[in-house]
């Protein structure tokens, strides 16, 4: 009888790793003669949603994330953990170790106290084998994001409208402030509600969801209100991120640590854990990491705005590496949190930076494909289609296919790339207000300053990506000859 497999597939960004990974398990589980239904968590919401019928259906449940995926609706199903990485390089093998590893993480046939009760373990087991830091800030980011591209293009459009004048001073304005010194109302509230809505819930929803991630929904409220108190204090980014893991590892403790009656068990959700969670990490941020997180900001920020010539070349150069480097993985996701976190300090220049560097490798690989085809096979030809889209779309993941398959050659290739666009984008001053959108946003008024310098960085990037492959790279019809020879 053919198994029926279901199976959820979420990355930080929710846009490139979340639907390769779901490809990777329907193909993977297709090639074994297995029917799956993937449902994918990204950055517009939950697509091919599993029904509780699908779930009721399956004989195995794969979860392939990068984030905080809710397991109580698998009850009493086998469950594999892995990430989406795992996914896109090996389908099979992911299915394959699913079959052979899953593990039931709740019993069905049990009492519901029972039910319940082994319903917290899991979440607590699954809580503690979360050992990486790195998987709750990601979790954090992702949540994040959607914030600051919403105020960035929010703020964009409005001085888009007005012009740049009064453009210092507007940026810590509120709208009736604006409005008073020529501003239309009207255009004064969209800037208002860019910076105090999109970008003011920035660090209080990071800090929320870093939390959520270590201790589920009793988490929430004392990252969030750690959140608001970094912003309060002038920590900033780096006290959110602070705030957020505090608030979840305080919970996390105190779940353990609190024994109550089964009468008052339901209180520990909803009033102690939000209650003494918050307390804690509201005295922490204030006593604690308040002041010290606030002068470590302010100085990163007045030395990133102070930076001129050898010293902006040197940090472009490092942040565009590090985009190329594991396209998407976290030492990617590093060097974009780090220039997302400086949006709300109104540092823009890494933005700048780490944008062009992550269009760069798919772009250069695109046109390499179609420059040197004798580099490539026809699979890769095709795949450099897909990459073209992928790269205006600032996706620095469509490189992964062409990495797998030749790691020594098309890293390199591809770090040397971005790097020359990282350095060029800080060289010429190239400052960008939203964390996303690729070319899309470009022709946006205001969002992208030194527009024309910055486009040709990201084309000198791509066009180093394409010769540092010709260089590297062996023609495809002389390797399969050596091979022969070597064979006979």
């Amino acid at each position: 009888m053919t198994k029926k497999i279901v199976a959820v597939t979420s990355c930080p960004t929710g846009i490139a790793h979340t639907f390769m990974a779901a490809e990777g398990v329907q193909r993977g589980a297709e090639a074994l003669g297995y029917s799956a239904k993937v449902e994918t968590q990204g950055s517009v919401g939950s697509q091919n949603t599993l029904t509780a019928a699908d779930i009721q259906a399956a004989d195995l449940v794969i979860i392939a994330a990068d984030t905080k995926v809710d397991l109580s609706r698998f009850a009493g199903k086998p469950i594999y953990e892995t990430s989406t990485k795992a996914a896109i390089h090996d389908g099979q093998a992911v299915v394959k170790a699913a079959l052979e590893q899953a593990t039931v993480k709740t019993a069905g046939t049990a009492s519901k106290q029972d039910y319940v009760a082994s319903v917290q373990q899991a979440k607590a087991e699954r809580a503690a084998s979360r050992t990486g830091p790195y998987m709750h800030l990601m979790t954090g980011v992702s949540y994040m994001i959607p914030f600051v591209v919403a105020g960035g293009l929010l703020i964009a459009v409005a001085f888009a409208a007005r012009g740049i004048y009064a453009y210092d001073a507007a940026l810590s304005a509120t709208g009736e402030a604006m409005a008073a010194t020529g501003w239309s109302t009207f255009w004064a509230n969209i800037f208002a509600v860019g910076v105090q809505g999109g970008f003011g819930l920035m660090v209080p929803i990071l800090a929320g969801f870093i939390a959520f991630s270590i201790a589920d929904r009793p988490g929430l409220a004392p990252g969030m209100i750690g959140g608001v108190i970094a912003v309060s204090t002038g920590s900033g980014f780096l006290g959110g991120i602070i705030a957020g893991f505090i608030a979840g590892y305080t919970v996390a403790w105190l779940k353990n640590a609190i024994k109550l009656p089964p009468s008052l068990a339901g209180l520990m959700p909803v009033l102690i854990l939000p209650l003494l969670g918050a307390l804690v990490t509201g005295l922490l941020m204030f006593y604690v990491v308040g002041t010290p997180m606030s002068a470590l900001n302010t100085a990163m920020v007045n030395w990133l705005t102070n930076m001129q010539g050898s010293s902006k070349v040197v940090l472009g150069i490092i942040l565009g590496a590090m985009m190329a480097l594991d396209m998407g993985g976290p030492v990617n996701k590093a060097a974009y949190a780090f220039s997302v976190g400086l949006l709300e300090s109104q540092v823009y220049l890494p933005m700048a930076a780490v944008m062009a560097a992550g269009m760069t490798p798919p772009l250069g690989l695109a046109l390499a494909t179609f420059l040197f085809r004798d580099r490539f096979t026809p699979d890769e030809h095709e795949a450099g289609k897909a990459a073209a889209v992928l790269g205006i779309s600032f996706i620095t993941e469509g490189a992964i296919p062409f990495a797998a398959r030749d790691p020594f050659r098309v890293i390199p290739s591809i770090m040397v790339g971005s790097a020359m666009t990282g350095a060029l984008s800080m060289l010429f001053g190239a400052e960008l207000r939203v964390p996303h959108g690729g070319v899309f946003v470009l022709p946006i008024p205001n969002a992208v300053s030194n527009l024309l310098l910055y486009i040709v960085a990201i084309l000198v990037g791509t066009a180093v990506t394409a010769g540092m492959l010709y260089l590297l790279k062996r023609p495809v019809v002389e390797t399969v000859q050596v091979q022969a020879a070597v064979g006979d």
